[in-house]
């Protein structure tokens, strides 16, 4: 359905995304992942045509949609970011004001606001105003804005940033409902390695403007198929640890945070014994260990040293 080449972006002298290649079929459920400032929210802007690119070409069953954007806007809905609603305003006024801009009038309007409104579960709040809202219930909001027009392909950017559990996984169910039952099809972004995980089929996996690895989610960890993940949770870091750690062979990787260490090790290399030695060699207290096999969190700080949330 889309096809994206050569894409670039510059803001001035900085370049925001380089040399984008990507493509997304009909029916499908893809994940762009990659941390905050890894260029995602540009990449959809220019893909949904709401920027133009400094380079490169966005192409909508086979046409290039950036001459023409009429087509792909047609069947295209986006949930930005930001929550893009009138929050003085219900929900009910909201939907029925994006709705007239969509071209909805009469009954076909009101029968589609009630549709989606059940869909996001607001339909018994809908005359609340937007700003008595929760932050998942704006979330919701702002998704069922999006799907007022039937789109036959929607993108969601980091739809769930800054809400609670429970709204969370409303969304998630939501999003895999509507890919899966009503064949929608999905652009996804996120920071939340977990959410790519669980929705989608495919995985873009960006960082400082370039994708860096690509392909379906087991293809993805098959990169660290010789490799597993040693978490170790300590009661305090020390450098003396840090280093010893960084020394020994076979583990490949080193990243330290608040609660400990995430290491990626060979797969088969015996590696407790030595790990708990360096532990006793310079007094830090081991609260914990978990072995695991790779995540698609384990292929990003493999690919950059990093996680995705530094």
């Amino acid at each position: 359905m889309i096809e994206v080449q050569s894409l670039k972006k510059l803001f001035k002298k900085k370049v925001a995304v380089e040399d984008m290649n990507f493509y997304l079929e009909d029916g499908e459920s893809v994940g762009l992942l990659g941390p905050n400032g890894a260029g995602k929210s540009t990449t959809i802007s220019m893909i949904s045509t709401l920027m133009p690119p400094t380079k490169g070409s966005v192409k909508y069953n086979g046409k290039d949609a950036l001459k023409k954007p009429e087509e792909l806007r047609k069947d295209l809905g986006v949930v930005p970011q930001e929550i893009a609603l009138y929050e003085e305003l219900s929900a009910y006024e909201n939907m029925k004001f994006f709705g007239k801009i969509y071209g909805l009038t009469g009954k076909t309007l009101e029968n589609k606001i009630q549709e989606v409104l059940a869909l996001v579960g607001l339909i018994d709040r809908q005359k609340e105003t937007v700003e008595a809202y929760s932050g998942g219930m704006k979330r919701r909001i702002n998704m069922a804005v999006a799907l007022m027009h039937n789109p036959k392909i929607l993108i969601m950017d980091e739809p769930t940033v800054g809400i609670d559990p429970q709204s969370r996984n409303y969304i998630l169910d939501m999003v895999r409902k509507l890919n899966r039952e009503k064949e929608i099809t999905i652009l996804y972004t996120s920071h939340y390695m977990e959410e790519v995980e669980k929705l989608c089929d495919r995985v873009y996996i960006m960082d400082e403007g370039h994708v860096i690895a690509s392909g379906t989610k087991d293809e993805l960890k098959s990169i660290l198929s010789n490799e597993e993940t040693i978490n170790i949770q300590v009661e305090e870091t020390k450098a003396t640890f840090t280093d010893l750690l960084f020394s020994q062979q076979g583990i490949n990787q080193v990243m330290e945070d608040d609660l400990g260490y995430s290491l990626i090790t060979t797969k088969g290399e015996q590696l407790l014994g030595e790990i708990f030695d360096y532990a006793r060699q310079t007094n830090v207290k081991i609260l914990g260990v978990h072995v695991q096999t790779p995540t698609l969190e384990d292929v990003f700080l493999h690919l950059t040293g990093r996680k995705l949330r530094d």
